[in-house]
């Protein structure tokens, strides 16, 4: 038998999964889809309050489990373990990164979101600024997530076909219709509550496998050593350039940043907070998702070094034993969890359990923003209950439809956790650094911040697009730790890709650190925005500063708001029907409602 038909003999000989494995992984999609039922038939979610935020009554602990479980996709759980085995334990200090992003976003920008009591936060963009500004954030949110929610399906479906060997185009769809289905059916109801299921199969599944790898390969001390030798158990890398692809700068205040964006002003995160009833409920909400994340991520960076442990003297890679980098983690799990039934379906019901709650929270978040972003601020017709409930179900069947289809495409892409980041840091920092304009910077007005994000996105758009493709074509290369074929019991065939580029033929700005991405889009907005509004400033158009309650607690106390313009003022540059009059305790708000220049 020839090298590769060995090789390919060894595949096939791994994937044993049995029918005791096909029960455990459907029971899991059957468990989903009666949660559906239950919350769509016979808890019916009669109003768009219900569907949407669960009625704004929802409990801390499942909100906090649901938020786990929608932000750790199979991206994180399959992504990470590869990272470390072939970079090593660097990526770990983004931990620092999660914790200060708990600080920030208590205490910055959930007040200001949950005391407002808005469904979607771009609804905060057309209060603080106008309509424009609103929709340029709904139509970036609705971009990163058709890009993005393909890439979650396809992962799991990638680790399926490495455990089972059917055809991805096989699974996704019968996975994804159960997911369309409990989440059109039940609303956020059902995506908590089957996110709850699903984050506690993940648990599981990580656990089982750490455990029953680690005593297969001899202990914690041998998986320590193994590391430790091979150089993968690093301590801070206190390197201050920015090129180099993991610090400990870039991972905690590019992290800071980069899950700022993500858990702060992201539609899919935010929607959860706003469910609970109180803002010290939220609060504790972020807290607890930061420890659960925190401990997830513990679990796959330990994966890691396990993948390593087991196969530190015949990588699996090289000989083709894995066809891909994502798919290590099946291949130790197929490997440690073989030979026992149900356990390689505990496992995979985990990494799809993974993508399941972060395509059902997406789905739900885009039936909120098709709803009060585009067709509200634009159609002045009242939907009923009955017709607004079509409307949000639609979105999320024909999203869901759309986003199977575009695997097809992901399935021709590169490597999965750089390339997810860096393809959302080109949407992610502009839209940081236009909420973070309306929360901070009072001074900052609509056509400010509408250029600013405008040129961020177009100046990241380049610098992804073309860094990505750099690497695509081989023109950008990331070293990797040592990895041998030496003991080897088998035969195989090693193939060289290397392209023979080298680095010097690049731009110098696109080494920089796929970290550094969101904080740059953001700064560039920031800016862009800042100096558009001094020279509106300058030029005199008029200007209405911000009501107090839309900007940060902090700012509250200490930016004096000037004196409001009269009503008289107000209708000589607007004329009368312009705008609307908000009120409260102290004083009158006039506030423009359409995408017009701003009073100074």
């Amino acid at each position: 038998m020839g090298a590769t038909g060995e090789v390919n003999e060894m595949v096939h000989h791994m994937q044993k999964f049995s029918w005791v494995d096909y029960v455990v992984f459907v029971f899991m999609l059957a468990i989903s889809a009666v949660v559906g039922v239950y919350w769509g038939f016979m808890k019916k979610q009669t109003t768009q309050n219900d569907y949407l935020l669960g009625g704004r009554n929802m409990k801390v602990i499942p909100v906090a489990m649901s938020l786990v479980a929608s932000f750790v996709s199979g991206i994180t759980l399959l992504g990470s373990p590869t990272e470390v085995y072939m970079h090593g334990t660097q990526y770990a200090y983004i931990m620092g990164g999660i914790f200060l992003m708990s600080i920030v976003m208590t205490q910055v920008y959930l007040p200001v979101f949950h005391e407002l009591k808005i469904t979607s936060n771009y609804e905060y963009l057309s209060m603080r600024f106008d309509n424009r500004v609103r929709l340029f954030g709904s139509v970036l949110f609705a971009f990163t997530l058709i890009g993005w929610l393909p890439i979650v399906i396809y992962v799991p479906a990638l680790a399926f076909n490495q455990v089972t060997g059917v055809d991805i185009h096989i699974i996704t769809p019968i996975v994804c219709l159960v997911c369309i289905f409990y989440t059109s059916a039940g609303g956020l109801q059902a995506v908590v509550w089957t996110d709850v299921i699903q984050i506690t199969a993940m648990f599981g599944a990580m656990a089982l496998v750490a455990i029953k790898g680690t005593l297969d390969v001899g202990g914690i001390a041998v998986v320590w050593q193994r590391n430790m030798d091979s150089g993968r158990i690093e301590l801070p890398n206190w390197d201050p350039s920015p090129l180099a692809r993991h610090t400990i700068w870039n991972l905690v205040i590019g992290g800071l940043i980069y899950w700022l964006q993500a858990n702060s002003v992201n539609q899919t995160m935010v929607q959860r907070y706003l469910a609970l009833p109180t803002l010290r409920g939220a609060k504790w909400a972020v807290v607890l998702f930061c420890i659960g994340i925190s401990v997830l991520y513990c679990f796959c960076l330990y994966c890691g070094l396990l993948i390593y442990a087991r196969f530190h003297d015949c990588d699996p890679l090289q000989t083709k034993l894995a066809k891909a980098k994502d798919q290590l983690l099946p291949l130790l799990v197929m490997d440690v969890l073989g030979n026992i039934p149900g356990l390689p379906g505990v496992f995979v019901a985990g990494i799809f359990s993974a993508a399941l709650s972060s395509l059902s929270t997406s789905l739900n978040s885009m039936s909120a923003v098709v709803l009060e972003d585009f067709y509200k601020p634009f159609h002045r017709k009242q939907l009923s209950d009955r017709q607004t409930a079509w409307l949000m179900r639609g979105v999320v069947v024909l999203l869901g439809v759309v986003c199977v289809g575009l695997v097809f495409i992901v399935e021709k892409m590169g490597t999965i956790l750089q390339l997810t980041m860096t393809l959302e840091a080109m949407t992610m920092g502009p839209q940081l650094g236009v909420f973070s304009m309306g929360i901070l910077m009072p001074w900052v007005d609509s056509t400010g911040a509408l250029v600013g994000g405008i040129t961020g996105l177009a100046m990241m758009s380049w610098w992804c697009l073309t860094a990505q493709m750099a690497i695509a074509r081989g023109y950008i290369s990331h070293p990797h730790k040592l990895l041998t074929t030496v003991g080897c019991t088998y035969n195989y065939t090693i193939s060289d890709d290397k392209t023979g580029y080298s680095d010097e033929e690049v731009n110098p700005m696109l080494h920089v650190s796929y970290m550094w991405y969101t904080l740059a889009g953001a700064l560039v907005t920031i800016c862009i925005g800042m100096v558009v509004s001094q020279i509106n400033r300058a030029r005199g158009k008029p200007y209405v500063p911000p009501a107090p309650k839309l900007l940060a607690p902090q700012l509250r106390r200490l930016y004096r708001e000037p004196p409001h313009p009269t009503e008289e003022l107000y209708i000589r540059a607007y004329g009368n029907n312009k705008g609307t009059c908000q009120t409260n305790s102290t004083s009158i708000i006039m506030k423009p409602t359409n995408e017009t220049e701003e009073i100074s």
